[in-house]
């Protein structure tokens, strides 16, 4: 029987790449969405919609029971498309508090349902100042000032609950600042850029390998080192959906 796979944010800019992959790949995929307009787009594609919120950590949590799936994904933000600069305040504080509570709701519905594996999105910009490239290793910058305090804090949450829930195995995507389709951009950009067809495949083996722990999923630059992600995942940065 296939494995089950519960994409949250399936129709998200990762995540609506992901999902596809997970299909070609025999997965038996469910992939969430607040809005009841998506679930037909999700079924279109051969995947199950479950409108769900992930603040509704009741409504989560049921959900999960009822599919019992064998990995869940965390695929979810909160940004505006193309990271619009007269919104990312309010953006980064709503992001945030998705990447704190929200992750919280979802890894307790994970192990709730029986589920031992999670697979998260993080960002590989998260580091305090030090010796480049940044490995995984390296420190976040928990002592970062304003909305860059917010964001790191929203990451570290994430993280900490993936990597430190009892009887769940967590793998967590550092993800560089992702271009291509649904992103808002077609051009390579920032200091660590990533294809959003490539960030979906480091998932997808991160799946496939059972590969636990941190991992920097970026296009060679000086910033961060791929080093590990490419030796255990046989990640690259020109994979293709």
């Amino acid at each position: 029987m296939a494995e089950s796979i519960f994409v949250a944010g399936a129709t998200g800019v990762i995540g609506s790449v992901l999902v596809k992959l997970l299909l070609q790949a025999g997965y038996r995929v469910y992939g969430s969405t607040r809005r009841e307009e998506q679930a037909q787009r999700l079924r279109s594609l051969g995947v199950s919609p479950v409108v769900v919120d992930v603040f509704d950590a009741q409504a989560l949590e049921a959900q999960l029971l009822r599919i019992k799936p064998d990995c869940v994904v965390h695929q979810l933000t909160d940004l505006p498309r193309g990271l619009d600069p007269t919104q990312m305040a309010e953006a980064i504080a709503r992001n945030a508090r998705l990447r704190d509570q929200g992750t919280a709701n979802l890894m307790a519905a994970a192990r709730a349902s029986g589920c031992e594996r999670v697979v998260a999105q993080s960002i590989a910009w998260a580091y305090a100042e030090g010796p480049m490239p940044y490995a995984e290793e390296a420190a976040l910058d928990l002592q970062a000032q304003g909305l860059r305090a917010i964001s790191v804090g929203g990451v570290a949450a994430l993280e900490h609950r993936v990597l430190n829930t009892p009887s769940v195995e967590g793998t967590v995507l550092r993800y560089g600042q992702l271009y291509g389709p649904g992103t808002g951009t077609d051009q390579p950009s920032g200091t660590s850029p990533l294809h959003v067809e490539a960030a979906a495949w480091a998932a997808l083996l991160a799946l496939r390998l059972h590969a636990n722990g941190v991992f920097n999923i970026a296009e060679d630059n000086p910033q961060v080192s791929t080093e590990k992600a490419r030796r255990m995942l046989g990640w690259t940065p020109d994979l293709r959906a």
